[in-house]
Protein backbone atom coordinates (compact mmCIF):
# COMPACT_ATOMS: atom_id res chain seq x y z
CA UNK A 1 0.00 0.00 0.00
CA UNK A 2 1.42 2.97 -1.05
CA UNK A 3 2.44 5.31 1.84
CA UNK A 4 2.32 9.03 2.28
CA UNK A 5 4.51 9.45 5.23
CA UNK A 6 7.03 7.39 3.55
CA UNK A 7 7.11 8.79 0.32
CA UNK A 8 7.71 12.48 1.67
CA UNK A 9 10.54 11.24 4.11
CA UNK A 10 12.52 9.75 0.58
CA UNK A 11 11.36 12.93 -1.38
CA UNK A 12 12.68 15.11 1.52
CA UNK A 13 16.03 13.17 1.70
CA UNK A 14 16.55 13.07 -2.07
CA UNK A 15 15.93 16.70 -1.95
CA UNK A 16 18.39 17.37 0.82
CA UNK A 17 20.89 15.80 -0.79
CA UNK A 18 20.78 17.50 -3.81
CA UNK A 19 20.83 20.61 -2.13
CA UNK A 20 24.06 19.62 -0.41
CA UNK A 21 25.26 18.52 -3.83
CA UNK A 22 24.42 21.64 -5.19
CA UNK A 23 26.64 23.65 -2.33
CA UNK A 24 29.13 21.53 -2.64
CA UNK A 25 29.63 22.24 -6.44
CA UNK A 26 29.40 25.57 -5.71
CA UNK A 27 31.50 25.84 -3.03
CA UNK A 28 34.33 24.07 -5.44
CA UNK A 29 33.78 26.13 -8.30
CA UNK A 30 34.16 29.40 -6.05
CA UNK A 31 37.54 27.64 -5.13
CA UNK A 32 38.81 26.99 -8.52
CA UNK A 33 40.19 30.76 -9.48
CA UNK A 34 42.36 30.60 -5.81
CA UNK A 35 44.14 27.78 -7.55
CA UNK A 36 44.67 29.56 -10.73
CA UNK A 37 41.73 26.96 -12.46
CA UNK A 38 38.84 28.33 -14.39
CA UNK A 39 35.54 25.98 -14.84
CA UNK A 40 36.30 27.56 -18.59
CA UNK A 41 39.64 25.77 -18.57
CA UNK A 42 37.80 22.59 -18.55
CA UNK A 43 36.80 22.49 -22.19
CA UNK A 44 37.93 21.78 -25.23
CA UNK A 45 35.11 24.33 -27.03
CA UNK A 46 37.43 27.52 -25.04
CA UNK A 47 40.27 27.07 -26.78
CA UNK A 48 41.20 27.60 -30.47
CA UNK A 49 42.18 24.50 -32.37
CA UNK A 50 42.87 23.89 -36.02
CA UNK A 51 40.89 21.85 -37.51
CA UNK A 52 42.72 18.47 -38.67
CA UNK A 53 40.38 15.76 -39.94
CA UNK A 54 40.65 12.18 -39.27
CA UNK A 55 42.04 11.42 -42.90
CA UNK A 56 44.66 14.07 -42.81
CA UNK A 57 45.98 12.36 -39.60
CA UNK A 58 46.01 9.03 -41.72
CA UNK A 59 47.96 10.08 -44.66
CA UNK A 60 50.08 11.91 -42.20
CA UNK A 61 50.76 8.58 -40.48
CA UNK A 62 50.92 6.16 -43.80
CA UNK A 63 53.76 8.91 -45.05
CA UNK A 64 55.58 8.70 -41.83
CA UNK A 65 56.12 5.24 -41.76
CA UNK A 66 56.69 5.08 -45.47
CA UNK A 67 59.54 7.42 -44.91
CA UNK A 68 61.24 6.48 -41.87
CA UNK A 69 60.17 2.75 -40.84
CA UNK A 70 63.17 0.28 -40.89
CA UNK A 71 60.13 -2.34 -40.98
CA UNK A 72 58.85 -2.03 -44.56
CA UNK A 73 60.99 -5.30 -45.86
CA UNK A 74 59.01 -7.21 -43.29
CA UNK A 75 55.42 -6.37 -44.11
CA UNK A 76 53.71 -9.44 -45.35
CA UNK A 77 49.99 -8.09 -45.78
CA UNK A 78 49.23 -4.93 -47.02
CA UNK A 79 45.71 -3.87 -46.23
CA UNK A 80 44.18 -1.11 -48.97
CA UNK A 81 40.33 0.38 -48.47
CA UNK A 82 38.67 3.01 -46.26
CA UNK A 83 37.17 3.46 -42.61
CA UNK A 84 36.11 -0.23 -42.21
CA UNK A 85 39.57 -1.07 -43.26
CA UNK A 86 41.23 1.79 -41.31
CA UNK A 87 39.03 1.04 -38.21
CA UNK A 88 41.10 -1.73 -37.52
CA UNK A 89 43.50 0.29 -36.00
CA UNK A 90 40.88 2.44 -33.81
CA UNK A 91 39.87 1.21 -30.52
CA UNK A 92 37.42 3.24 -28.79
CA UNK A 93 35.17 5.07 -31.53
CA UNK A 94 36.34 8.60 -30.83
CA UNK A 95 33.18 9.94 -32.41
CA UNK A 96 30.35 7.73 -30.10
CA UNK A 97 31.29 6.76 -26.72
CA UNK A 98 30.89 3.32 -25.85
CA UNK A 99 31.62 1.88 -29.21
CA UNK A 100 34.60 0.01 -30.24
CA UNK A 101 36.44 -1.02 -33.29
CA UNK A 102 39.01 -3.76 -34.08
CA UNK A 103 42.76 -2.33 -32.82
CA UNK A 104 42.97 -5.21 -30.16
CA UNK A 105 42.40 -7.68 -32.75
CA UNK A 106 45.02 -5.93 -35.13
CA UNK A 107 47.11 -6.11 -32.00
CA UNK A 108 46.41 -9.76 -31.84
CA UNK A 109 47.27 -11.00 -35.23
CA UNK A 110 48.91 -8.27 -37.47
CA UNK A 111 51.47 -6.43 -35.63
CA UNK A 112 54.20 -8.81 -34.69
CA UNK A 113 56.96 -7.90 -36.63
CA UNK A 114 58.64 -11.25 -38.14
CA UNK A 115 55.54 -13.60 -37.93
CA UNK A 116 53.83 -14.07 -41.25
CA UNK A 117 51.12 -12.32 -40.88
CA UNK A 118 52.79 -8.70 -40.02
CA UNK A 119 50.82 -6.21 -41.68
CA UNK A 120 51.02 -2.45 -42.51
CA UNK A 121 47.20 -0.93 -42.99
CA UNK A 122 46.67 2.23 -45.66
CA UNK A 123 43.47 2.40 -45.30
CA UNK A 124 41.61 6.07 -45.00
CA UNK A 125 37.92 6.76 -44.11
CA UNK A 126 36.33 8.58 -45.97
CA UNK A 127 38.33 7.52 -49.49
CA UNK A 128 36.51 6.70 -52.56
CA UNK A 129 37.86 4.39 -55.12
CA UNK A 130 39.03 7.50 -56.87
CA UNK A 131 41.23 8.69 -53.67
CA UNK A 132 42.57 5.20 -53.09
CA UNK A 133 43.68 4.62 -56.90
CA UNK A 134 45.11 8.80 -56.15
CA UNK A 135 46.90 7.42 -53.11
CA UNK A 136 48.62 4.61 -54.89
CA UNK A 137 49.44 5.83 -58.96
CA UNK A 138 53.30 6.47 -58.33
CA UNK A 139 54.79 9.87 -57.61
CA UNK A 140 56.02 10.28 -60.91
CA UNK A 141 52.33 9.75 -62.54
CA UNK A 142 51.12 12.81 -59.83
CA UNK A 143 50.06 10.24 -57.18
CA UNK A 144 51.03 9.77 -53.61
CA UNK A 145 53.14 7.11 -53.93
CA UNK A 146 52.25 5.40 -50.89
CA UNK A 147 53.43 1.81 -53.12
CA UNK A 148 56.62 3.61 -54.63
CA UNK A 149 59.19 2.21 -51.93
CA UNK A 150 60.94 -0.82 -53.02
CA UNK A 151 61.49 -2.35 -49.66
CA UNK A 152 57.55 -2.81 -49.34
CA UNK A 153 57.27 -6.07 -50.83
CA UNK A 154 54.04 -7.60 -49.66
CA UNK A 155 53.48 -11.31 -49.73
CA UNK A 156 49.61 -10.48 -49.80
CA UNK A 157 47.36 -7.33 -50.82
CA UNK A 158 44.25 -7.26 -48.36
CA UNK A 159 41.80 -4.93 -50.43
CA UNK A 160 38.47 -4.40 -49.51
CA UNK A 161 37.19 -0.78 -51.32
CA UNK A 162 34.30 0.41 -53.14
CA UNK A 163 31.25 0.87 -50.59
CA UNK A 164 32.02 5.31 -50.48
CA UNK A 165 30.74 5.58 -53.80
CA UNK A 166 27.54 4.21 -53.30
CA UNK A 167 26.52 7.63 -52.09
CA UNK A 168 27.34 10.62 -54.11
CA UNK A 169 26.60 8.00 -56.97
CA UNK A 170 27.70 7.67 -60.41
CA UNK A 171 24.78 5.81 -62.53
CA UNK A 172 24.70 3.24 -63.28
CA UNK A 173 26.13 2.82 -59.31
CA UNK A 174 26.78 -0.63 -59.18
CA UNK A 175 29.01 -0.54 -62.85
CA UNK A 176 30.63 2.77 -61.60
CA UNK A 177 32.05 0.91 -58.18
CA UNK A 178 32.95 -2.29 -60.39
CA UNK A 179 34.79 -0.43 -62.50
CA UNK A 180 36.39 1.74 -59.72
CA UNK A 181 37.92 -1.37 -58.34
CA UNK A 182 39.26 -3.12 -61.07
CA UNK A 183 41.02 0.25 -61.77
CA UNK A 184 42.85 -0.33 -58.23
CA UNK A 185 43.25 -3.71 -58.95
CA UNK A 186 45.01 -3.32 -61.98
CA UNK A 187 47.01 -0.36 -60.36
CA UNK A 188 48.22 -2.73 -57.30
CA UNK A 189 49.18 -5.51 -59.41
CA UNK A 190 51.33 -3.37 -61.72
CA UNK A 191 52.91 -1.77 -58.72
CA UNK A 192 53.45 -4.94 -56.35
CA UNK A 193 53.50 -7.78 -59.71
CA UNK A 194 55.28 -10.23 -56.99
CA UNK A 195 51.69 -9.95 -54.24
CA UNK A 196 48.70 -12.13 -54.28
CA UNK A 197 45.91 -9.44 -54.13
CA UNK A 198 43.16 -11.14 -51.62
CA UNK A 199 40.04 -8.78 -53.20
CA UNK A 200 37.18 -8.83 -50.54
CA UNK A 201 33.63 -8.67 -50.96
CA UNK A 202 31.69 -5.19 -49.61
CA UNK A 203 29.94 -5.96 -46.35
CA UNK A 204 26.53 -5.85 -45.61
CA UNK A 205 24.78 -3.03 -44.88
CA UNK A 206 21.95 -1.99 -42.39
CA UNK A 207 19.79 -0.83 -45.87
CA UNK A 208 18.07 -4.11 -47.67
CA UNK A 209 17.56 -2.22 -50.55
CA UNK A 210 21.37 -1.07 -51.28
CA UNK A 211 22.28 -4.71 -50.56
CA UNK A 212 20.01 -6.20 -53.47
CA UNK A 213 20.68 -3.25 -55.95
CA UNK A 214 24.62 -2.67 -55.29
CA UNK A 215 25.98 -4.75 -52.59
CA UNK A 216 25.53 -8.21 -54.09
CA UNK A 217 25.39 -6.96 -57.71
CA UNK A 218 29.31 -5.82 -57.30
CA UNK A 219 29.84 -8.67 -55.07
CA UNK A 220 29.32 -11.02 -57.76
CA UNK A 221 30.95 -9.41 -60.62
CA UNK A 222 34.13 -9.05 -58.35
CA UNK A 223 33.70 -13.12 -57.76
CA UNK A 224 33.22 -13.54 -61.54
CA UNK A 225 36.75 -11.38 -62.11
CA UNK A 226 38.89 -13.89 -60.07
CA UNK A 227 38.09 -16.74 -62.89
CA UNK A 228 39.15 -14.27 -65.83
CA UNK A 229 42.74 -15.62 -66.74
CA UNK A 230 44.05 -12.30 -66.65
CA UNK A 231 42.89 -11.87 -62.86
CA UNK A 232 43.25 -15.20 -62.18
CA UNK A 233 47.10 -15.69 -61.62
CA UNK A 234 47.39 -12.99 -59.08
CA UNK A 235 43.67 -12.77 -57.36
CA UNK A 236 41.95 -14.25 -54.99
CA UNK A 237 38.46 -13.82 -53.84
CA UNK A 238 37.25 -13.67 -50.08
CA UNK A 239 33.53 -13.69 -49.61
CA UNK A 240 32.99 -11.82 -46.33
CA UNK A 241 28.93 -10.79 -47.17
CA UNK A 242 28.00 -14.48 -45.65
CA UNK A 243 29.50 -13.67 -42.14
CA UNK A 244 27.67 -11.00 -41.61
CA UNK A 245 24.54 -11.78 -42.73
CA UNK A 246 22.06 -13.85 -40.79
CA UNK A 247 19.50 -16.82 -42.44
CA UNK A 248 17.16 -14.15 -43.76
CA UNK A 249 19.98 -12.66 -45.52
CA UNK A 250 19.99 -9.54 -43.29
CA UNK A 251 22.69 -7.60 -41.77
CA UNK A 252 23.97 -9.20 -38.43
CA UNK A 253 23.64 -5.41 -36.32
CA UNK A 254 24.96 -6.52 -33.43
CA UNK A 255 28.45 -7.58 -35.68
CA UNK A 256 28.26 -3.10 -36.49
CA UNK A 257 28.44 0.05 -34.86
CA UNK A 258 26.22 1.89 -37.39
CA UNK A 259 25.18 -0.06 -39.65
CA UNK A 260 28.05 -0.14 -41.68
CA UNK A 261 30.92 -0.42 -39.73
CA UNK A 262 32.26 -3.47 -37.84
CA UNK A 263 32.79 -3.29 -34.19
CA UNK A 264 35.03 -5.09 -32.33
CA UNK A 265 32.91 -8.44 -32.75
CA UNK A 266 32.59 -7.77 -35.95
CA UNK A 267 36.21 -7.40 -36.91
CA UNK A 268 37.24 -10.75 -35.04
CA UNK A 269 34.98 -12.59 -37.33
CA UNK A 270 36.56 -10.69 -40.21
CA UNK A 271 40.46 -12.02 -39.07
CA UNK A 272 38.91 -15.21 -38.01
CA UNK A 273 37.61 -15.72 -41.67
CA UNK A 274 40.93 -14.19 -43.32
CA UNK A 275 43.40 -15.97 -41.12
CA UNK A 276 41.44 -19.12 -42.59
CA UNK A 277 41.59 -17.86 -46.33
CA UNK A 278 45.52 -17.01 -45.95
CA UNK A 279 46.47 -20.34 -44.67
CA UNK A 280 44.61 -22.15 -47.12
CA UNK A 281 45.96 -19.95 -49.61
CA UNK A 282 49.29 -20.34 -48.78
CA UNK A 283 49.45 -24.37 -48.40
CA UNK A 284 47.72 -24.59 -51.99
CA UNK A 285 50.38 -22.46 -53.71
CA UNK A 286 52.79 -24.30 -51.72
CA UNK A 287 51.73 -27.92 -53.19
CA UNK A 288 51.20 -26.15 -56.90
CA UNK A 289 54.95 -25.29 -56.01
CA UNK A 290 56.00 -28.47 -55.31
Amino acid sequence: MFSFKKFHFSYECLENSLSFSRTLLVGLAALLPFYGVHAADAFNSTKPVERFEHWQKRQQEIHQVLENSQELSSVKLLFVGDSITDFWLLDDNPWVLGQKYGRKIWIQSFAKKGSENFAFNIGISGDRLEHVLHRILPKSKGGLGQLDSPQLDPEYMIVMLGINNSWAVEQPVAESIYQGVLANIRALHALKPKARIVLQSLLPTNDAAKNKEIVLIVNQRLKSLVIDPDFSKFTEFLDLYPDFTDAKGQQVSSFFTDGLHPNDAGYKVWRDHLLEFLTHSRAARANHNR
